[in-house]
């Protein structure tokens, strides 16, 4: 079996001028985030227009929580696919094959663990993030049913992780649409009976069924995949490789969100309509950085298959490539806030709620004004990841959250909500300042390496 086969449902990206490989591949995974975002952004809008301002606070003041969760499990799925995408890459399915089977082992266990533990504490965390006492319950009722549906979220990164490891970015892109349809319909029908515990259960079904679908079509297309007795077998060597790839990236995720956390401790106290205004534009941030995230995991498989193909300097071509395409988009960024923040602000609240609006923009300009930094941020770090240096790129996530924490502990307190909007580009920088040297000196000993 070599890896030509397949060919509709694989890309080898190990050949090729970098930047067409690049726009080719990434289009297909922006959409999909595009796509996936789009109904994390539905869900807030309709709560916001239903439900009123209350409810809007309620879901965005878990926001930091649910990423500390949530992303430390997307994070490892990321992580174990990185090994899958270096075995396809040098050609060796067998070992691609054991990376899979292990990697299903691994990943139920953590699907377990990790939601017992979060179910039973949901609530004693929002109190010590000192969640205002008007939405407290509301934040509860919410958090705790995104909790129930980690394993769907697992499932479904899980499954998509692998495919994208094949090159096959498209098809991912396909189970998002649909998906982000069916929770945009659940989101109707269920948050006005249900209200925040309506748009919980709306997103974890979606996320539930793309995940189904897209394990059907792992199963059902790759022909490679199919595994031996013997490599059905959990092998602690196996597992050991991906847990050190996929716990550093899920803890990266997780350490970056603590400074969140602690920043959105601090934005608490201020009230819940500043809690409403920096939910709000969070969510218009993320829609707006969904072609940066593309950029990330774009370069996380293009780099594991080259490095697995030993071709260093296509990899330096390709960031190269990557980071000017994230410059360009910084520019159209700005300038889509510049022209529609109001508009954008509209999305989730009435015209009468003026200062919301004027908080809303504020936090989109401060931050959109410094995208070019997230940009270099998203490259380079899943670069570094894609090469198997996961364990160096957390250190970044500990730049950001020391930012982020420094932030919320002694500069909030003093100058308010707009020391909040300065969070991010703060810790974007400091990211930055680690990820640029540590690329350039991994690159050196992997071309060290590679000569012996």
């Amino acid at each position: 079996m070599n890896k030509n086969e397949n060919t509709k449902r694989v890309k080898d990206l190990t050949s090729g001028k970098p930047l067409p490989l690049l726009l080719g591949f990434g289009l297909p995974i922006f959409g999909g985030i595009l796509f996936q975002q789009f109904y994390n952004l539905v869900d807030t809008m309709i709560v916001g227009k239903m439900q009123g301002v209350k409810a809007l606070a309620a879901v965005g003041s878990t926001g930091s929580i649910n990423f500390l969760i949530v992303g430390f499990c997307i994070g490892i799925c990321n992580g174990f696919a990185i090994p899958i995408a270096q075995r396809f890459g040098a050609g060796d399915f067998s070992g691609l094959r054991r990376y899979i089977i292990n990697s299903i082992y691994t990943s139920a266990f953590f699907a377990v663990t990790v939601t017992c533990i979060v179910c039973l504490m949901c609530r004693q965390i929002l109190i010590w993030m000192k969640t205002p006492s008007d939405i407290i319950d509301l934040s509860a009722s919410y958090i705790f049913i995104i909790f129930l549906g980690i394993p769907a979220t697992i499932l479904y990164n899980m499954a998509s992780g692998i495919i994208r490891s094949f090159g096959n970015s498209k098809t991912p892109l396909y189970f998002l649409i649909f998906s982000s349809v069916l929770n945009i319909i659940l989101d109707l029908l269920l948050i006005r009976p249900m209200g925040v515990r309506g748009a919980a259960l709306a997103t974890i079904i979606s996320q539930a069924v793309s995940g189904v679908i897209a394990t059907v079509f792992l199963i059902r297309h790759y022909d490679f995949l199919k595994p031996s007795a013997e490599e059905k077998r959990a092998d602690r060597t196996y597992i050991m490789k991906l847990c050190s790839m996929g716990l550093p990236m899920g803890l990266q995720y997780s350490i970056t969100a603590i400074g969140s956390v602690i920043l959105q401790s601090s934005v608490n106290q201020l009230g819940s309509d500043f809690v409403a205004s920096s939910a709000a534009a969070i969510k218009v941030n993320v829609f707006l950085y969904s072609p940066l995230d593309a950029l990330g995991s774009t370069m996380a498989t293009f780099a594991g298959q080259n490095v697995g193909a030993g071709k260093l300097d296509r990899v330096d071509e390709g960031i190269r490539d990557a980071v000017l395409l994230g410059f360009a988009y910084s520019v159209i960024g700005i300038l889509l806030v510049l022209i529609f923040a109001r508009q954008f602000a509209l999305l989730f609240v009435s015209e009468e709620e003026v200062a919301i609006i004027a908080n809303i923009r504020q936090y989109l300009m401060i931050n959109n004004s410094f995208m070019f930094l997230l940009t270099l941020v998203n490259v380079v770090r899943f670069t570094i990841q894609g090469l198997g240096f996961s364990g160096l790129a957390i250190f970044a996530g500990v730049g950001e959250m020391i930012a982020r924490a420094m932030m919320g502990f002694f500069f909030v307190p003093v100058f308010g909500y707009v020391a909040a909007c300065f969070a991010s580009p703060v810790a974007w920088l400091l990211a930055d300042l680690f990820l640029v040297p540590a690329y350039l000196m991994i690159m050196k000993r992997l071309r060290l390496r590679f000569q012996t």
